[in-house]
């Protein structure tokens, strides 16, 4: 079976483009003793401090973006020999080219001091309506589209190195309702079976928000403690379920990760412990999921939605939800039918009485039936076993 990750980490690619990007100032100077900057991407250094000599470097078709150089003499003495400089905005409160995706920490910044409104994920977010929100300015438009580009760029980085430890078992993503309160049903057994998933070595993937989103990623959280400390996690979750109570369900969430600390991995190693979460500020007055590894979090939905479904072809499950889980449904469905990213893994509705009231499954099947690599639907399992649907999202 071809492997679910493959065509996400571009093993199909001619080349490397990673070896086009210069990301460090250590790279930047193994490329200084050639002098030659040429054709090459630097993106985001600071080039201000300790300034390199750049007078006598090949910077033909050269891409400085988001990098902050010496003086406007420097700018203008590049572009003269043929370098395209993009500024690094320094007005927004939001990099135009992040290196890295965001951690827990980055986004909850500011919590401590000045609570949901001092955040950095919540002032991002004010900035955002302030500029127009999904219909910017062009100015900001552009600065929305190269932060973006930096967080496909980091996440392509971030799953291989998660590959070349871990191997390319299967992403899983697991959807539901951003609503589900804190310690319902539906939260507990997504939170489980996310445990069990990460405990078997897949990568779990979510949306990044509350409800379901949040209890996936816990449950990934705690992938190395026992199922004992993963309930007493969700117990004390539970006295703050309504995430429009920004400062309580955001302390409650930072104390659960105060009590359970992450184990001392490093940067590359974190998606083992909480795994992969993909929200939006298009969404941003639903607070940060804290309990990810790892977070791509962008401006653009379309963008953001495509990426969890492109990632998540080991499998789906799709807890109880309604107009955003049944989009979800047909969006992974569409991706199925024409094996756009290849292959897919099993589509796993939890919840019975959930998917039987909300009638999507039986359209579905006769959909995937229907597809022109063969019948499809036999990947739709509905099932209130987590048994089950282990059984199914790791055969």
């Amino acid at each position: 079976m071809p492997d679910p990750l493959q065509p996400v980490l571009g093993g199909d690619l001619p080349f490397d483009a990673t070896a086009f990007e210069i990301e460090s100032r250590a790279e930047l100077d193994s490329h200084l003793v050639r002098d030659s900057l040429a054709g090459l991407t630097v993106l985001g250094l600071r080039l201000d401090r300790h300034a390199p000599d750049l007078s006598q470097v090949d910077v033909r078709e050269t891409l400085f973006v988001g990098c902050q150089l010496a003086s406007p003499e420097v700018e203008i003495d590049l572009i003269r020999r043929g370098a395209h400089l993009v500024p690094p905005f320094r007005s927004l409160p939001y990099p135009t080219h992040p290196a890295l995706l965001y951690t827990p920490e980055d986004l909850s910044a500011g919590f401590a001091e000045s609570g949901f409104a001092g955040m950095y994920d919540t002032v991002v977010y004010q900035h955002f309506l302030a500029r127009g929100g999904a219909v910017p300015d062009v100015r900001e438009a552009v600065a929305q589209r190269l932060h973006d580009a930096g967080i496909d760029n980091a996440l392509g980085k971030t799953l291989a190195a998660w590959a070349s430890v871990h191997g390319t078992a299967g992403a899983i993503g697991i959807m539901g309702g951003h609503a589900e309160p804190r310690g319902s049903a539906a939260f507990r057994m997504a939170a489980t079976l996310a445990r069990r998933l990460a405990r078997e070595g897949r990568l779990i993937v979510t949306g990044g928000g509350p409800g379901v989103m949040e209890a996936a990623n816990l449950g990934a959280y705690f992938a190395s403690r026992t199922e004992r400390e993963l309930t007493a996690a969700v117990d004390m979750l539970e006295p703050a379920p309504d995430f429009l109570d920004h400062n309580p369900f955001t302390a409650a969430a930072l104390a659960v990760r105060a009590a359970y600390p992450l184990p001392a991995v490093d940067l590359a190693d974190r998606l083992r412990h909480g795994g992969l979460a993909l929200p939006t500020w298009l969404y941003g007055h639903e607070p940060a999921n804290l309990f990810a590894g790892q977070i791509g979090k962008y401006f653009s939905n379309a963008v953001r939605e495509d990426s969890i479904l492109r990632l998540a072809r080991g499998g789906i499950v799709f807890a109880p939800g309604w107009a955003g889980t049944v989009q979800e449904v047909f969006q992974a469905a569409t991706k199925t039918f024409y094996r756009t990213d290849g292959p897919s893994g099993a589509f796993v509705f939890l919840g019975v009485e959930h998917w039987t009231n909300l009638p999507v499954v039986d359209l579905l099947g006769t959909l995937l039936a229907r597809s022109p690599h063969g019948d499809q639907s036999g990947l739709i399992v509905v099932t209130d076993s987590l048994d089950e649907a282990m059984a199914a999202l790791t055969r």
